[in-house]
């Protein structure tokens, strides 16, 4: 009996295991199309408005912009910002765009720019003073309502918000209490991202703990939420995405070269509060950026589960259902950031200014 009951399990897992193996091997690969960014200074971000207009940034005051799909790139330097690294770029036509800017030492390197032609020519919303603040990232609700996003100055945030698009205000009395150390890291633009019309996530380390800190109202209120991810002063939660209010996905690893096997991402399902690590993605290093892909379906997946993640010289990977299963992108490696506009308008863009679109 005990015999006959073994063999029946192992008929059922081998079909399971078939099965399975039929059903990745239906799985629609990405294609992968070089194009040409107009540029060879190192690309960070990168913010598609729709499968026509993309913008990206990146090193000695660069931005970059295509209105037709990346088939040709107009590239540009901002006056003034010549020495800069913009960080970040948060787009919302061809003509409307924002750009946070990192320098080498002074804290007026950290700066907010805007376009409204197509960056003809650029305003400068807001110049740090604090010197010990360091701005990551940026997320936008709407073209007038965002945040911007620093490491923790002596125990506080000191994070900045607009609703007009034009000014910014300090919200720091509105952030939980940092960590000792907590930070989080300007590799991609999205330590932070929002959804919806009141919900943003931001992901840090720095610290003994990585963790999410969340808003459900527009940034009026946060929590804090740990998450599994390693953390150290190299290490912890680089980026973070939401396909609704209560799916989503982190990325991290750790920066130090001689600790290169801790890239991981988790997910929720719970709006940020608990996380569970996925299986290992095929990466090292630290996840620099990730998107979700986008429509129900994608690449085999169900629920718009697909992400795409990179890690820089560590490669890129995806995954069809929120990393249970993994596929390595193969050859693509030195890209800095990811982002969707559509299942078959994707953008990796990364160093000498390299922009690669995927699509499914």
């Amino acid at each position: 009996m005990l015999r006959r009951s073994f063999v029946i399990l192992l008929v059922l897992f081998l079909a399971i295991a078939l099965l399975s193996a039929q059903e990745l091997s239906n799985i629609k690969q990405p294609k992968l199309t070089p194009q040409n960014s107009g540029t060879t200074q190192g690309l960070i971000a990168v913010s598609p408005v729709n499968p026509q207009v993309v913008w990206a940034s990146g090193r000695a005051g660069t931005y970059t912009v295509t209105s037709d799909g990346g088939q040709t790139w107009h590239a540009g330097v901002v006056p003034g910002a010549e020495s800069l690294q913009f960080r970040d770029v948060e787009a919302f036509s061809a003509k409307e765009a924002y750009l946070l800017s990192i320098g080498s030492s002074a804290p007026t390197d950290f700066r907010i720019y805007k376009t409204e032609n197509g960056g003809a020519t650029w305003s400068l919303q807001f110049q740090n003073e604090n010197p010990s603040a360091f701005y990551d990232c940026m997320g936008f609700w709407t073209p007038k309502k965002g945040i911007a996003h620093s490491d923790s100055v002596n125990g506080i945030f000191p994070d900045l918000r607009t609703t007009d698009g034009k000014t910014w205000q300090d919200i720091s009395a509105k952030m939980p209490p940092a960590l000792p150390g907590e930070a989080s890291f300007a590799s991609s633009g999205t330590c932070v991202t929002t959804q919806g019309g009141q919900n943003a996530w931001i992901a840090t380390g720095g610290s003994s703990i990585a963790r999410i800190l969340a808003t459900r109202d527009g940034g009026n209120t946060w929590a804090a939420y740990n998450t599994p991810l390693v953390s150290s002063g190299t290490a912890g939660a680089f980026t973070v995405a939401f396909r609704n209010p209560w799916n989503g996905i982190v990325g991290g690893g750790d920066l130090d070269p001689n600790d290169p096997n801790n890239a991981r991402t988790a997910t929720s399902s719970d709006g940020g509060h608990t996380w569970t690590l996925t299986n290992p993605p095929p990466v090292t290093g630290a996840i620099f950026g990730l998107s979700y892909v986008g429509q129900t379906g994608v690449g085999g997946g169900n629920d718009g589960r697909s992400v795409v993640i990179t890690a820089n010289d560590g490669g890129a990977a995806w995954t069809p259902d929120e990393g249970k299963t993994w596929f390595k992108l193969p050859g693509v490696s030195g890209y800095w950031a990811v982002a969707f506009a559509s299942p078959k308008a994707g953008w990796l863009v990364g160093t000498d200014g390299r922009i690669l679109k995927i699509s499914f």
